[in-house]
């Protein structure tokens, strides 16, 4: 039960970012970086910290502007899936769960927290700066707490994927509120 709360840890923070919780994760492993990681174990070191840090750094530096969210969203909205399945089976190696479950599961997570992203982005015309701030925060703190504390860090996931039902939930009856509107002007 650990390893997929920690799984779900993992997978969220893909969600929410792509490469800086995979710079995370490398660093965290020490002097191994992604040695233990599925696919990134196979390019080298040094180009994947270079290619993953310069990320990190557009992330951090274009997701505080409209044409930045743009432009990461839709780079996001395509690589969240295959981030979140990669996060996944790093944290959740020594689980009994087939692989493909686990990727699976962190890759629809991963993609279910990045289409509300995307819907709130488009709904709010734009994200507030301190959502974004938020994003960055939890970030980090999901792929912290999926090593150091993976019951937090799942219990914060959970409350994450809640709160995309909620949203979704919210955007349906906002749609269909419109409709309504719309059909009484007619």
């Amino acid at each position: 039960m650990i390893e997929i709360l920690a799984t779900l840890s993992a997978s969220a923070a893909a969600g929410m970012r792509i490469a800086t919780p995979l710079l995370i994760v490398g660093l965290l492993q020490g002097t191994s970086l992604w040695s233990q990681v599925p696919i990134l174990s196979h390019i080298s070191p040094p180009i994947l910290f270079a290619c993953l840090s310069c990320w990190s750094l557009v992330e951090l530096l274009a997701s505080k502007k409209l044409w930045g969210q743009r432009l990461l969203q839709l780079v996001q909205l395509f690589m969240s899936p295959i981030v979140g399945a990669i996060m996944g089976l790093a944290v959740a190696s020594a689980t009994a769960t087939p692989s493909w479950i686990i990727a699976c599961i962190g890759g629809s997570l991963a993609l279910v927290l990045q289409l509300v992203q995307v819907g709130w982005f488009y709904r709010l015309r734009g994200l507030p700066l301190w959502a974004v701030f938020l994003q960055d925060t939890l970030c980090v703190a999901l792929v912290l707490f999926a090593f150091g504390a993976p019951w937090q860090g799942g219990l914060i996931a959970l409350i994450l994927l809640w709160f995309a039902l909620r949203s979704a939930k919210q955007w349906y009856d906002w749609y269909h509120r419109g409709i309504k509107n719309r059909a009484k002007k007619c």
